[in-house]
């Protein structure tokens, strides 16, 4: 294992991507000092380490990581602090099971139909698509209701500690949450519901995300 006291993690990233902010919610979350480096691949300039030009990447000491997923449990096993995954099974399971919705059916929808477009294009004046939006909201809505399932089951997503499934769901779910019809249809699942007012007052996300 290596000595994350010892050697200079540096993040790559950018601060608006929702990846980017599900490292650095696990980084906070296991309290691991990072020097930040801005790299946003939509922007003009040299493009950073990631061999496809997307983010994020850390850097620990020499060694070098890309895909969140891989990050985020690279953090967990190799830095002192709390752990974020469970040690059970169905936990575990459960854990890897809402991390693959969120990429899977989550992060398209609520992030860059819903969200870049009804919130971050439209408040930037920049050319927006109401279609994409209301596509956006329409896919989220069986994927909330998964979610939700999965908070009312108790494994993930529980409100009792950060695991790498929080990490991963509440930046999506957050960003989402800034549409007002994003927040009223949250506000129908119930345990969804208590999870985000849990998670989104957590110190993790706090430092990570803000409020």
């Amino acid at each position: 294992m290596r000595d994350g006291a010892v050697d200079q993690v540096t993040l790559f990233g950018f601060k608006e991507s929702i990846y980017t902010q599900v490292v650095m919610m696990a980084l906070a979350a296991k309290g691991v000092a990072f020097e930040m480096k801005r790299d946003n691949p939509f922007e003009a300039g040299p493009s950073g380490p990631h061999p496809f030009a997307r983010v994020p990447v850390l850097l620990h000491g020499e060694f070098a990581i890309y895909e969140t997923a891989a990050i985020t449990r690279y953090v967990d096993r190799a830095f002192d602090g709390i752990g974020l995954a469970a040690e059970d099974a169905e936990s575990l399971a459960r854990m890897d099971q809402v991390i693959a919705i969120a990429d899977n059916y989550a992060y398209w929808p609520m992030v860059r139909q819903a969200y870049a477009h009804g919130v971050v294009r439209k408040q930037a004046g920049i050319d927006w698509d109401k279609a994409l939006v209301q596509d956006g909201l329409r896919a989220a809505e069986p994927v909330l209701k998964v979610l939700d399932e999965m908070a009312s089951e108790g494994w993930v997503l529980n409100g009792l500690r950060i695991s790498l499934a929080d990490c991963h769901v509440a930046p999506m779910v957050a960003a989402f949450a800034q549409l007002p019809k994003g927040r009223k249809m949250i506000a129908q699942f119930s345990a969804l519901s208590c999870w985000l007012e849990w998670v989104t007052h957590s110190r993790a996300f706090r430092q990570a995300v803000g409020t």
